[in-house]
């Protein structure tokens, strides 16, 4: 299944294609938890415990897996822990989790702002379809039938009710795959992927030098994402995907 938005930013999406088809949400759930963490209203420079054990939606406790994690910063800092956990200013967390796509910072970030927090930034967002009513490898919650889920047309909502702070983060992702491998070398975006094996989604805001800026999202799932970062299928074709949507921006922001 293909799902792509696209249209000028702020502006009614020029094209729909499955628009509103329901994905398994990957990373990208992590642009609501930025938006309520910057909501929050707290000191986002004051030092937070770096821990790995979170509380279930379903009950009991969930951890994070290490070798599942494209993040290894936060890693390092909980292996030096001692009899107290150290700690990481909740600022530096909620960055990893956007520019690094560390799974263990997000968990961090939504146990400190709280799951209802995350379901306001999609309300707020004026999703329709989309949620991430668990944390990251929650796995007792999603056999439960607890599921993140994002549409495309609900992940162009959630980038224009971001405000400018968070909206300049994304433009650090590291991860310059998929719609950010289409554009021509150095062409701002912000913007947030996310990948598993199955799943492979990328919604961004593209700024031209030489037109309006202008707003995509694809999700994909199918076989030909592979789960792998950087050498998955899924993310080539986003990434032509993305290449033709550049070609015709200027008829796209008209």
């Amino acid at each position: 299944m293909l799902s792509v938005v696209a249209g000028p930013w702020r502006g009614a999406p020029v094209v729909l294609r499955n628009a509103e088809v329901p994905h398994d949400a990957a990373s990208t759930m992590k642009m609501a938890v930025l938006a309520a963490v910057h909501r929050s209203g707290l000191d986002l420079d004051a030092a937070v415990p770096v821990v790995n054990e979170f509380t279930s939606v379903v009950g009991g406790s969930y951890a994070n897996d290490p070798e599942y994690d494209s993040d290894p910063e936060p890693w390092r800092l909980l292996a030096q822990g001692g009899s107290e956990p150290p700690t990481a200013p909740l600022r530096w967390l909620a960055e990893r989790m956007i520019t690094h796509s560390s799974n263990l910072a997000t968990n961090i970030c939504l146990a400190q702002v709280g799951r209802e927090a995350v379901a306001e930034a999609w309300r707020r967002a004026d999703a329709t379809r989309s949620a991430s009513p668990r944390g990251i490898e929650d796995y007792a919650a999603r056999a439960a039938g607890v599921h993140n889920r994002v549409t495309a047309l609900d992940l162009v909502r959630m980038l224009e009710s971001l405000e400018p702070e968070p909206l300049a983060l994304l433009e650090r992702n590291a991860w310059r795959v998929d719609l950010a491998a289409g554009l021509p070398p150095g062409t701002r975006i912000a913007f947030k992927n996310g990948w598993i094996r199955g799943a492979r989604h990328s919604a961004g805001v593209v700024h031209p030098e030489d037109c309006a800026p202008y707003t995509l999202a694809v999700c994909y799932t199918g076989p030909l994402a592979s789960g792998h970062d950087e050498l998955d299928p899924a993310a080539g074709m986003l990434a032509r995907i993305s290449a033709r949507v550049w070609e015709r921006r200027h008829q796209l922001v008209r």
